[in-house]
């Protein structure tokens, strides 16, 4: 559906992103996650459109996206800041987009203006944050896209309004196969519907996988031995962190459960739990590894 092929983007000499690859499969919720100044939403511009990759080739349905207008129709960006004309209500704006968008759908305008309950007719900068993101997802969603690209969607939404919008979303991806590329900083939002998850660091990829291989992939340990800790098990297991209190050892690791068991087992250990981790969590550790400084969230 999407392909992303070595791209680079630099300002005024500036290297952002350096030779990101990648593809989103079509029907799939993409999340894209990283540390601040990562470079995720100068990607995300960058596969709408917005700007011209310095090198790479980025492809919609194996067309070029950058000044074409014909594949750009089926594409919607929500920037982390919606944009509406000045002094415009949201009636006057899906005015503007039923022009623009050949596939603008009156009917689901008005289901999702009811939805949300935002005023069709109050001028949209009088609104608050989170109504304006409202706003945003009523407008992109009418367009039917394809393939609709979100920085920071839930940002300033209410517990009650991100559940319909996650709802919305969903349902849009599993009858029309809608694809949707998604960053944010609130990782829980991003596991509840991502399916693939690709983590950003200083404009390079850390990592790239499917959910459930990540998850699947990654372990909280927690361990007691009689006696003294075997430090020689740490030395073969692969990693990410490891800290000791009291008689309890708690290790982050790396590997297939499987696989850990294997290992620990022979040092026949009194306490072994072995404990899938959150996406959050998961993050933190693979951004701890490469030595970026984020607090120990291990016992929260």
């Amino acid at each position: 559906m999407i392909e992303i092929k070595g791209v680079s983007k630099a300002f005024e000499g500036n290297e952002i992103i350096h030779n990101i690859s990648f593809s989103v499969q079509k029907g799939s919720i993409y999340g894209l996650l990283g540390s601040n100044g990562a470079g995720k939403t100068t990607l995300l511009k960058s596969i709408a459109g917005v700007f011209k990759p310095e090198r790479g080739d980025i492809f919609l349905r194996e067309q070029p996206i950058f000044e074409n207008i014909p594949t750009k129709e089926s594409l919607f960006f929500i920037p982390d800041q919606p944009f509406f004309f000045a002094h415009y209500t949201l009636s006057q704006m899906a005015q503007f987009y039923q022009h623009t968008y050949s596939r603008w759908d009156v009917h689901q305008y008005k289901s999702l203006t009811r939805l949300f309950g935002v005023d069709p007719h109050k001028k949209l900068h009088k609104f608050s944050k989170g109504v304006q993101r409202q706003a945003a997802f009523i407008l992109a969603l009418a367009t039917q896209p394809d393939v609709l690209i979100l920085d920071e969607p839930l940002d300033g939404l209410d517990p009650v309004v991100r559940k319909k919008v996650k709802n919305v979303l969903i349902t849009e991806v599993a009858n029309r196969e809608m694809t949707i590329l998604i960053s944010s900083h609130n990782l829980r939002e991003v596991e509840d519907i991502c399916d693939h998850i690709g983590i950003l660091h200083q404009g390079r990829f850390l990592l790239e996988k499917e959910l459930d291989d990540l998850k699947s992939g990654i372990h909280k340990v927690q361990l007691a031995f009689r006696g003294e800790i075997p430090q020689k098990l740490f030395t073969e297991l692969d990693l990410l962190h490891e800290e000791t209190r009291g008689s309890i050892s708690l290790c982050i690791v790396r590997g297939d459960e499987q696989q850990v068991r294997s290992m620990i087992q022979p040092y026949h250990p009194v306490i072994f739990d072995l404990l899938p981790l959150t996406l959050e969590e998961i993050f933190v550790y693979e951004m701890e590894d490469i030595g970026y400084a984020i607090q120990n969230i291990m016992d929260q």
